[in-house]
């Protein structure tokens, strides 16, 4: 598949998936992190401001898309001084496949003195690593484990969109990191014999948008029991932490991915 083939195509009024829009649990479902990614593009394209930095976006994919065309609508919840909320619905013909919450606050004055960050990642940067290694699974990105996924433990990888989400647009940095931020839960639970939990939602926080193409993902933290996931991420660019990612999880009998 050429890097400029697009994952959605306009048609009267819809986004049209691509054949690779699909997701890797089933060839009849679209991939979960392209709901996210459209509907980040679409709060940004209808409640962004350069005042206002969006701050936390929560994706609820409480629904398997079908591989068909998708619309999406917004609506203002609140729009103060120094914070905006919006929401997005995702849908097909056969109704709402997924919901998205953005926070938006007003940029301001960062306070004087020093507190705690987050460390600086020490990991080399994709350019410094070169092309991606082959793998059982090809993404339709480009994707940089830095260790085994499977092996217990935190976990660290890259990520590089090659493809655009919509035909004749750019991805933004806000959208880059939406779609980045999904890989936060095959990363925190996976196992040691392959993935087994697919994703409930996930809840992107920001402190800034990722500069460049590459974004990283570092695990911090799994738990689950008794088919129930919750796991965390930081996220990253080449120049520092810009983030925090949570996910939740359910078993999915019978499917795995990975080894």
């Amino acid at each position: 598949m050429a890097d400029n083939v697009a994952f959605f195509a306009p048609k009267n009024g819809e986004l049209v998936p691509a054949p690779h829009a699909r997701s890797p649990w089933s060839p009849d479902m679209l991939h979960g992190r392209l709901l996210g990614g459209l509907a980040a593009r679409a709060l940004e394209a209808e409640h962004g401001d350069p005042d206002f930095h969006f701050t936390r976006l929560t994706v609820d994919l409480f629904r398997n898309s079908p591989m068909l065309p998708l619309s999406v609508e917004t609506v203002r919840v609140r729009d103060g001084r120094r914070i905006r909320v919006a929401d997005a619905t995702v849908r097909t013909e056969q109704g709402v496949v997924a919901r998205t919450s953005a926070v938006l606050l007003r940029r301001g004055q960062q306070p004087a003195g020093e507190m705690w960050r987050t460390p600086a990642w020490d990991a080399p940067t994709p350019d410094e690593l070169g092309p991606p290694p082959p793998a059982d699974w090809t993404p339709p990105f480009d994707l940089w484990r830095l260790n085994d996924m499977f092996q217990p433990g935190p976990s660290r990888v890259w990520l590089r969109e090659t493809h655009p989400l919509v035909e004749g647009e750019a991805l933004s940095p806000l959208v880059r990191a939406a779609l980045a931020a999904d890989f936060a839960s095959p990363l925190s639970n996976s196992g040691s014999t392959g993935l087994h939990f697919i994703n409930a939602d996930y809840t992107l926080t920001l402190s800034r948008t990722p500069v460049g193409q590459d974004v990283g993902l570092e695990s911090n933290g799994h738990l689950s029991d008794a088919g129930i996931a919750t796991g965390h991420c930081t996220m990253f660019d080449t120049t520092g932490p810009i983030g925090y990612c949570l996910v939740t999880a359910v078993a999915n009998p019978g499917s795995r991915l990975g080894r």
